[in-house]
């Protein structure tokens, strides 16, 4: 057995063998460009494979050196890849600027940071490995645009271009070419996706015969995009490549047909569902982040558990069978949260804190623990009660006792709703009962949910807290 063959035996044992053996089919057949930025989602869906046990076994696949794992800085607007990291340490950007929608963003790790896979050099060379070598389309879909675009088949993409690019240069280093153009009355957009430099054009006006006259010069700094005015007719522009390596330039008409082609969108892996997929924690929980980054998440749900009873069981049934006890409490605990596409993040003591990517998932998974705590009563420890509280909001991402973790007043309110729990019952805030999914959740459980006001300490002020019981 090689060695290639040899990670692939230990993906199979570490995780999903029907999504190992997938993988390894993927590796081994597609054609290189669904083997660069792979979206697990997307494969997920293609195969039919729950989308937890997909990113489970790529993680698995990365730590054992069969895949690269990319964090890609996205533009919202129309989905380029604006900056690249290898991992969330090199991560240092407060705001980032698309050049083809001129436009500033501050980057979000919910939404706009996208993290992809691609398979190792190692296991598989493909031509996403060498960039400056792929063809100019293939370099514009497979490096710049992000796994989110659902851009269509081949020979559609194809004509469509046919429609909506004017002309197309590969350009060496150190070369200049001149172009010659006929300019139709419409909103235009120089751009290169090596360098991300864009100039727009505003032809408009009477027609003209008289050529007009522009050069663009491409190099390393990312200058503001300018906008010109031209009339239609024909156009001399010349391109210099300062840049030190090649560039790609095209020029675009940035109309609906090239809005269309962008506008079709897919679910992608983001920075905030993978922070929250307990497997990831497990195996880059001491890796995550420099020791003094912060780095915020507009929205993270937090659910906190505390077992209440636990001393007189200890007293009661003694230590070792209340141990096991309080073990398989946090085993359910755990397992839930998991299936639930969350993270247990830390125990204190009895407590847990954990994290959702919804609102939703937090919820479910907390009515579910509630009815396996029933389970755990009836095989004796019915002493033992689990205190439940949920709350969502913003919050900082933070290295904390060489461990990923999260700060911020947002933690602080959960872990105070959390608190008011002195029964059965789940204590959920308005942040929580608001997702959409919350009210079906909740009666489908069979439960209810009365609202109550209270002053929690450390918060300004009185909060609606909600009783789910």
């Amino acid at each position: 057995m090689n060695e290639i063959a040899a990670r692939y035996s230990v993906l199979k044992q570490s995780a999903d063998a029907h999504v190992a053996a997938a993988i390894e089919a993927l590796v081994q057949q597609a054609p290189d460009h669904q083997l660069n930025r792979i979206n697990v989602l997307e494969f997920a869906r293609e195969h039919g494979f729950g989308e937890e046990q997909a990113i489970g076994a790529f993680l698995h696949a990365t730590r054992l050196g069969l895949f690269d794992m990319s964090w890609n800085v996205l533009c919202p607007g129309c989905g380029g890849v604006l900056d690249t990291n290898a991992s969330l340490k090199t991560f240092t950007h407060d705001t980032c600027h698309c050049a083809l929608c001129a436009a500033g963003y501050e980057p979000s790790l919910d939404e706009t940071v996208e993290v992809s896979f691609t398979v190792s050099p190692r296991v598989r060379r493909i031509g996403a490995h060498d960039p400056d070598t792929l063809p100019i389309w293939d370099y514009t879909r497979q490096v710049f645009w992000s796994s989110g675009i659902a851009f269509p088949d081949d020979a559609t993409f194809k004509a469509a271009l046919d429609r909506i690019v004017l002309d197309a240069v590969e350009l060496a280093a150190g070369e200049k070419i001149i172009l010659s153009l006929q300019l139709p009355e419409a909103f235009l957009i120089v751009f290169d996706p090596v360098t991300h430099a864009a100039q727009f054009l505003t032809v408009k006006g009477e027609a003209t015969d008289e050529r007009q006259q522009l050069t663009l010069v491409f190099n390393n700094v990312r200058a503001p995009t300018g906008t010109m005015e031209l009339r239609p007719g024909p156009l001399r522009l010349t391109l210099d490549n300062r840049a030190g390596r090649r560039v790609l330039p095209a020029v675009w008409i940035a109309g609906d047909e090239l809005h269309d082609l962008l506008g079709h969108r897919r679910p992608f892996l983001t920075a905030k569902r993978l922070l929250t997929n307990q497997t990831f924690h497990d195996i880059y929980r001491a890796d995550t982040l420099d020791i003094d980054q912060r780095l915020k998440l507009t929205s993270l749900t937090f659910l906190f558990t505390d077992l209440k009873g636990s001393t007189a069981l200890y007293d009661r049934v003694g230590d070792l069978v209340a141990y096991d006890l309080v073990k398989a409490h946090f085993s359910l605990i755990t397992t839930i949260v998991a299936e639930e596409t969350g993270c247990v993040v830390k125990t204190i003591g009895d407590a847990i804190m954990a994290t959702f990517p919804s609102p939703d998932r937090a919820l479910a998974a907390a009515l579910r623990m509630r009815e396996a705590m029933r389970t755990l009563a009836d095989g004796g420890a019915d002493d033992l009660i689990l205190k439940i509280g949920l709350h969502e909001g913003p919050c900082l991402a933070v290295t904390l006792n060489d461990r990923l973790d999260y700060f911020g007043q947002t933690v602080n309110i959960a872990a105070r709703v959390q608190g008011l729990a002195m029964s059965r019952a789940i204590f959920a805030t308005e942040t929580i009962l608001g997702h959409p999914e919350a009210p079906q959740l909740i009666a489908g459980a069979g439960l209810s949910a009365a609202p109550q006001r209270h002053a929690l300490r450390g918060i300004p002020g009185e909060l609606t807290v909600y009783e789910i019981a």
